[in-house]
């Protein structure tokens, strides 16, 4: 399960957060509130897989200690949030349709092409994991790596559910 998901479930501002221009700052509000010494979206997943009730517990206070801070910025709901993301992404796509640059169809390919590699090489054993125990490390997060941004690039090109379930929320909010 995604991240944004996994957090939005018990931490609706920070979750909302993850998805958009803040992420990094709520990233790094819940891993400091967690105790985290890394400050990443890494380790914040590592710390919530298979996590304890009181990490929940905290998780939820960060919430509401960010919705505290959100709110004293001007967001009034975690809605606000995702208009801010919702936002974030029509300029990205008028930046796109303006300068029609080739980076975005680039940097897609690459990262699908180095999926399917990486995916392949690991199931053909094209790598020699057993000469270096290390590689296999390097390998898997690479690969756990390219999956989220596998996402990114469908995302990018295609949309997602998530963000039409947001458009039509905020179109309902509108009328």
């Amino acid at each position: 399960m995604e991240l944004q998901n996994v957090v939005k479930s018990v931490a609706p501002w920070l979750g909302t957060a993850l998805g958009g221009p803040l992420a990094g700052m709520a990233v790094g509000w819940a891993a400091e509130k967690l105790g985290l010494s890394e400050k990443n979206a890494d380790a914040l997943q590592q710390a919530l897989l298979g996590t304890s009730p009181e990490n929940l517990l905290k998780l939820k206070q960060a919430d509401q200690d960010f919705a505290a801070k959100m709110q004293e910025l001007g967001f009034k709901s975690a809605v606000d949030l995702e208009e801010l993301t919702v936002e974030d992404r029509k300029d990205a796509r008028a930046m796109q349709i303006a300068t029609r640059s080739r980076m975005p169809a680039i940097i897609s390919t690459v990262v699908i092409v180095g999926f399917f590699l990486i995916f392949y090489g690991m199931l053909s054993k094209w790598f020699d994991v057993n000469e270096s125990p290390g590689v296999m490390a390097v390998l898997n997060m690479m690969f756990g790596a390219l999956i989220g941004s596998v996402s990114g690039v469908q995302n990018y090109w295609l949309g997602s559910t998530s963000n039409s379930a947001v458009k039509t929320e905020l179109l309902a909010r509108r009328e």
